[in-house]
């Protein structure tokens, strides 16, 4: 109501527009004095003002991917001291807000045609060497281009990824190369790995199947609808996919305005994303790396 007494108090008069809106017109002058003398205002309202400015600077600084969460803890790791609250209220009324994951997408779609492995795992994710028992898993990320998807391979033992992913797609093929750079990176022995997965479509196809058979691998499959079956896998995508989704979203889809802007490059091949390495690090790996460096 203020800012519509402002647009039209030079025509009609602040009193006439007041009594019709059932304003106190002292509540509109006591609004009017705090905009020609800041000083007037409340200490809250001057310090939101000085907030404010460091708020955009730290969102800003983040490739506007932060949330309240993080920025009120940068801020805090810059001595700004400040309440979560304050930082969500004051972004919001901004119209800030960090990179989310948007909506449910669905990435474990069973096929109920095709005989399914057993569970030889039964949630006990403990390996005694490596090379033991490998789970995977995948998970989708949101960005200004549409959905990538990422996919896992994780070593129980070493607590490592040992094979990774980024596709647009969710076709065989997609989690087939996450399994052919595991086995070329790991050399695992015939006969003595078990590889244990969900039961989408994808891990329980005849070509994933066989390519298990072939390198000597067992396959071993959770059951449907409980994701505990497959826990570790699922930490570790959901762990490592907003790596993926904080270093992709904004910094590298950007470069595709201009990449000299950021210095990364990246080409197409197929249905599948890569990024080549120009000046910056490799998001992706760098997101992996990341990921075995605090997963465990």
């Amino acid at each position: 109501m203020k800012a519509y007494i402002d647009r039209h108090r030079d025509d009609y008069g602040v009193e006439p527009i007041c009594r019709v809106l059932q304003m106190a017109p002292s509540c509109y002058w006591r609004h009017a004095a705090r905009q020609r003398n800041p000083q007037l205002r409340s200490e809250r309202a001057q310090r939101d003002e000085g907030l404010k400015a460091d708020i955009q600077r730290v969102w800003h600084a983040n490739w506007q991917v932060y949330g309240a969460d993080k920025v009120w803890l940068q801020m805090n790791r810059e001595g700004i001291r400040v309440a979560r609250c304050t930082v969500e209220r004051l972004m919001r009324a901004m119209g800030l807000q960090g990179a989310r994951r948007g909506k449910t997408v669905r990435t474990t779609t069973p096929d109920t045609s095709v005989p399914c492995p057993l569970d030889h795992v039964n949630r006990h994710f403990h390996a005694s060497r490596p090379n033991e028992l490998w789970v995977s898993d995948f998970t989708y990320v949101s960005t200004w281009q549409g959905w990538l998807y990422v996919a896992f391979v994780v070593d129980v033992y070493a607590r490592r990824i040992v094979g990774w992913r980024v596709s647009r797609s969710m076709h065989t093929d997609f989690v087939l190369d996450v399994l052919e750079q595991a086995l070329y990176d790991r050399q695992p022995a015939a006969h003595a790995l078990t590889h244990h997965s969900d039961r989408g479509s994808q891990y329980v196809s005849i070509r994933y199947t066989e390519r298990l058979d072939q390198a000597g691998i067992q396959p071993s499959v959770g059951s449907r609808g409980d994701s505990y079956d497959n826990a570790l896998a699922v930490h570790a995508a959901e762990f490592g996919a907003p790596l993926v989704e904080s270093g992709i979203r904004d910094a590298v889809f950007a470069a595709q305005l201009d990449s000299r802007q950021t210095g990364f490059g990246f080409f197409e091949d197929g249905d599948d994303l890569f990024f080549a390495k120009t000046g910056l690090a490799h998001a992706g790996s760098l997101a992996v790396m990341l990921t075995n460096s605090w997963y465990t």
